[in-house]
Parts: structure tokens; C-alpha cells; sequence
């Protein structure tokens, strides 16, 4: 069974109010906010919003920049979350892309390898606070003290935690730890700190996920898998508009349609499509973008 969430960006108080209204009536899972500090709202305020005016829907940060982000504090924020959402947070990290964040906050962006440290050790620490452990550490990567989150304490036992990577190293973390290990797609950060190569092909979606199997060896319950949709079209000619994306990307259309991060075609063709995407990687999870939810609402019972 396929299940989907949408990514948006609060811009407005009456807008954001009814996408998440939107959203929920029409049966997504989830609503998520991502997390770019100078660049865009702050998510856990945006999303405590929209939990005002929800009952159902998950609600989560995709994903929150474990680079310029405090554990302690981001702990709070999703505890607090949790509280205020009656127990629908989740978490989400990712190590950070964007250097203008980093120098924002008095830190040159590392090297992946250094990014990739410091996404897991507040990942860990976030996770630990959450559960109620105290937290030292003293590294290169992190910095914390006898930190605890005595209150707020979380609605749920365990808040979901979502790791979106392309990266080997942390694919492999993800697998062993995550509960949902979210497939990304992205290459090379481009020279605008912003947009990506893209890592769609199918060869190297099947390296990223043996990075996954590697990690979950030993796992009693694998990580579920989940795709970044960059592109929605519910169109008869899905050879022409794949052909745009494939001209922006540098893939050809068959291997644009043959992603699960892209979802173009008739309804049944998508249907199809997610339907092989899980056949083929096992992804049964789709996070798409807030200007998919028109298209894609009406398919929504028949894709799950």
C-alpha cells in the first residue's frame, strides 16, 4: 500500500491553514515544512499551526538541517510539537546542503564527510533527549553538556524519525537506525547552494539502496522507504512531459519515468508506476510538493 505526504511552505496564515485542511480531508499522511533557516519560515511554527486546525494529519520537519541545528533545541521543538499536535510529530534530519545556512550561523560548511558526522551525532543526540536521556558529548562535529528535556516531554514513546540522504555513509546509518529512510535523489549541490545533480538512474537508485539493505542487516523491522517527488503531471502524453524534466536533468525520458522521483502519466499509468516502484525498490512511501495535491487528491484511493 502506497502512502503519501505533501512538503509545503507556509506563506501565509489563511493558506496554510486550509492546505492542511485540504490535505488532510483528501487522505494524505502526512504534512511536512522544510527547514532552511534565512531562507524560509520556521517549520515547527508553521506546523504547530496547522495542527490547530487538524486532527489526523502527521506533522513534521523535511527535514530540519542537523548542520546549524542544536539537539537540545531541536528536541524541544519537536517535543513540543508533539505535544501541542495531541502525538502527531515526526522528525527529520538530513546533514545540510546550502552553505549560506552554515555561514549564517558563524561556521563554514564542512566537507560531506564532516556534514555526514554531525547528522549522525545530533541525530543520536536529538533521538536520546527525546527518550528522556541526558546527553554529553564533546567532539569536533558536537558540543552538549548534561543536556535533558525534562519538559516538554512527547505525546508518543518514540517519534518517528525520517533521514533524507543520497549520501552512502548515511544511507547506511539510516538503514540501521531510521524509521523511514527518505530516498532524495540528489547529486552535486550546484554552484547556487540550492538546487542538485540528480541521482535517479536506476543503477545508482540500487547502489543507494544496498547502502540501506547494509545498514538494516540484522534489523527485525527494516526501515521503511520513501521517495522525494520532484514532479507531478497527470497528463495522456506522458512521453512529452517527461521529455521536459528529461531535457532539465540530463536523463532520457524512459529513465525519467522510470524513477520513483517523478510521477507523470494517466491515473492508471501512475498507479502503475507506484506499483512497480515498490515491486522493483521497495519504496512504498511518496512525499510530493504542495502544487501536486490538486492532481494528485483524486487518485489518492486508488494509489493506495
Amino acid at each position: 500500500m502506497a502512502i503519501f505526504s505533501v512538503q509545503a511552505r507556509a506563506t501565509d496564515a489563511a493558506g496554510w491553514a486550509e492546505l492542511a485542511r485540504t490535505v488532510e480531508a483528501a487522505g494524505f499522511d502526512a504534512l511536512s515544512a522544510a527547514d532552511h533557516p534565512g531562507f524560509g519560515p520556521s517549520p515547527f511554527v508553521a506546523l504547530a499551526a496547522a495542527a490547530a486546525v487538524t486532527g489526523t494529519l502527521g506533522l513534521g520537519s523535511y527535514v530540519s538541517n542537523a548542520g546549524v541545528r542544536e539537539p537540545l533545541l531541536l528536541a524541544a521543538d519537536v517535543a513540543t510539537l508533539d505535544v501541542v499536535s495531541g502525538g502527531r510529530a515526526r522528525l527529520g534530519l538530513g546533514a545540510g546542503h546550502t552553505p549560506g545556512e552554515w555561514r549564517a550561523v558563524g561556521r563554514e560548511r564542512p566537507d560531506v564527510a564532516g556534514r555526514v558526522r554531525r547528522c549522525v551525532a545530533v541525530a543520536e543526540a536529538v533521538c536520546a533527549l527525546l527518550a528522556g536521556d541526558e546527553v554529553t558529548v564533546d567532539t569536533p562535529d558536537l558540543a552538549a553538556f548534561a543536556a535533558r528535556l525534562d519538559g516538554p516531554r512527547p505525546v508518543q514513546e518514540r517519534i518517528p524519525l525520517t533521514v533524507g540522504t543520497a549520501n552512502s555513509t548515511l544511507l547506511r546509518w539510516a538503514g540501521a537506525h531510521a524509521d523511514v529512510v527518505g530516498l532524495t535523489g540528489f547529486g552535486r549541490t550546484l554552484a547556487d547552494g540550492h538546487r542538485h545533480e540528480v541521482r535517479w538512474r536506476s543503477d545508482q537508485l540500487d547502489a543507494q539502496l544496498a547502502h540501506v539493505a547494509a545498514g538494516a542487516a540484522g534489523r527485525a523491522e527494516p526501515p521503511v522507504l520513501e521517495a522525494l517527488v520532484q514532479r507531478v503531471a497527470v497528463t495522456d502524453d506522458a512521453e512529452a512531459v517527461a521529455a521536459e524534466t528529461a531535457a532539465e536533468t540530463g536523463l532520457t525520458p524512459a529513465e525519467v519515468l522510470a524513477t520513483p522521483f517523478v510521477l507523470i502519466g494517466t491515473a492508471d499509468e501512475i498507479a502503475s508506476a507506484v506499483a512497480t516502484h515498490e515491486r522493483r525498490w521497495g519504496v512504498t512511501r511518496f512525499v510530493v510538493r504542495a502544487d501536486a495535491v490538486a492532481a494528485l487528491a483524486p487518485l489518492l484511493p486508488g494509489l493506495a
